[in-house]
């Protein structure tokens, strides 16, 4: 695992404070502020990704479990999102007692925050092969959280990790097929692409501050720019392009999704996605190239930035979200691209 400063809070820790201080009851997507609730989202990924993991899958738990109309969330409990399905990490729910019961066999992969958070709601299969959503307490004896599934070195604060359930019990949130079919789920899987733009905006300042400090600089003195500057500020151009155009889409999609809270997000989440991976793609070329190594090797926020952010940007699925996003396209009696 990627060392942190020494005597630095955990992400986990950081997330516990927050939500002590009352610091992560966003607004819930849908209902008039969803753009409020992502600039939220970016603020904390600008700061930290691997924090922003654990902040983005807290706050988005409170909205799954209000949407389901579940009971709140009890005061500084820290709540995870484990919905991620491996082919060989699988978990089996029996069927609920008429209290919503339900026990829990079997392995968790990608267990983002597990040996930090109090609770955590997951995915799991009941007899039948149907997917349900339980909300589960982590500090129960059925639930053994390993140090294994994680190697990458970006992202690896998080301790994104597999977790044993062994007769663990946990509560059904909802009905079957719910976490999949309910509106919010692309409302949750819009607010990712949040961080991601919050990240790259974060690198995109660092490269002009870059460029305003070398003008500073050269005003003392005569001549034209050189060489080197003049790149570092088309660099500086290609990230504006970039970042604008991600933010044009955001702030087009949180209202679409504030005017439709009830309609199928989908193609509107997957555009954005799209577009904000695409400029932090562009952002994480564009500033190592201008600025080169020094920063990468000392400073320690943008060495965490670049190396988490390819790594929390692979929750995308690439060419087949783009196949899924052109079907959608497709099927569109209008154009979906008036002026």
């Amino acid at each position: 695992m990627r060392a942190r400063a020494p005597g630095s809070a955990s992400p986990g820790e950081v997330l516990q404070a927050l939500v002590d201080a009352d610091l992560a009851n966003l607004p819930l997507p849908g209902q008039g502020a969803t753009l409020q609730r992502w600039r939220m989202l970016a603020a904390v990924a600008s700061h930290d990704l691997s924090l922003a993991k654990l902040f983005e899958g807290h706050t988005d738990a409170h909205a799954i479990l209000a949407e389901l109309g579940a009971p709140t969330p009890a005061a500084g409990s820290t709540w995870g999102v484990w919905c991620a399905e491996a082919p060989d990490a699988r978990l089996h729910a029996s069927a609920p007692s008429p209290d919503g019961t339900v026990t829990l066999h079997g392995l968790k992969a990608w267990c983002s925050g597990a040996a930090s958070l109090s609770h955590a709601l997951v995915s799991a299969w009941n007899d039948a092969g149907e997917a349900i959503l339980a909300a589960v307490a982590l500090d129960q004896p059925g639930v053994a959280v390993s140090d294994q599934g994680w190697q990458a070195v970006g992202m690896a604060a998080t301790a994104s990790v597999d977790v044993r359930f062994n007769a663990a019990r946990g509560v059904q949130i909802g009905a079957k097929g719910d976490y999949v079919a309910r509106p919010g789920f692309w409302h949750g899987g819009a607010g990712i692409a949040a961080c991601w733009y919050g990240a790259a905006a974060a690198l995109g300042e660092v490269l002009r501050a870059a460029c305003r400090d070398k003008a500073e600089r050269a005003a003392d003195g005569p001549g034209t720019p050189d060489e080197g500057t003049l790149h570092r500020r088309a660099h500086l151009g290609t990230v504006d392009v970039a970042l604008s155009s991600a933010a044009a889409v955001l702030h087009d999609a949180a209202a679409w999704i504030d005017a439709h809270p009830e309609r199928n997000a989908r193609l509107v989440a997957l555009r954005a996605r799209l577009v904000a991976e695409d400029a932090a793609t562009h952002v994480l070329h564009a500033v190592p190239r201008a600025l080169g190594a020094a920063p990468l090797c000392r400073d320690a926020h943008i060495a965490h930035l670049v190396a988490d952010l390819p790594v929390f940007m692979r929750q995308s699925h690439a060419e087949r979200d783009q196949a899924t996003l052109g079907t959608d396209l497709m099927m569109l009696e209008e154009t979906p691209w008036p002026l």
